[in-house]
């Protein structure tokens, strides 16, 4: 096993828990900043064969909290990003779904919504994000 390669995971999510520390002490732009240094070293890194992939990927916090506050097309991007290099990441494409629908995107909102309810058709449980999809697509 390569000791290069997690101690290179290890400094990623190091840094990731710098840029939510910056956002956390006021410090918003410098906090986005720092994290999207770290999803930058994250997509620059390939998955190592005997991982699932990144708990939450760097991209997607990125993409959160500028949906968090307020900028959905940035938020949009970010999200598609991350489907990009995560296809089929249910929270990406919820995201993705929330953030077209905020950048009044109704065509990729629909489009996301319907992907939604695709990956939840079998769900036992009720989640937020399904009733999200099902208001969107006007069910």
């Amino acid at each position: 096993m390569k000791i290069g390669y997690w101690a290179e995971q290890i400094d990623i999510q190091a840094q990731v828990v710098r840029g939510l520390a910056e956002r956390a002490a006021g410090m918003a732009e410098a906090g986005l900043s720092t994290l999207r240094k770290a999803a930058g070293r994250e997509d620059a890194t390939e998955k190592h064969v005997v991982t699932p992939g990144p708990v939450l990927p760097a991209r997607e916090i990125v993409a959160m909290l500028l949906l968090e506050s307020g900028n959905a097309v940035a938020a949009l991007a970010e999200y598609e990003a991350v489907l990009a290099r995560e296809p089929n990441r249910y929270r990406a494409i919820a995201g993705a779904a929330q953030a077209a629908d905020k950048a009044g995107d109704v065509k990729k909102a629909a489009n996301y919504a319907k992907q939604v309810l695709e990956l939840t058709a079998t769900a036992d449980t009720a989640h937020p994000e399904i009733a999200m999809a099902r208001r969107m697509l006007g069910m």
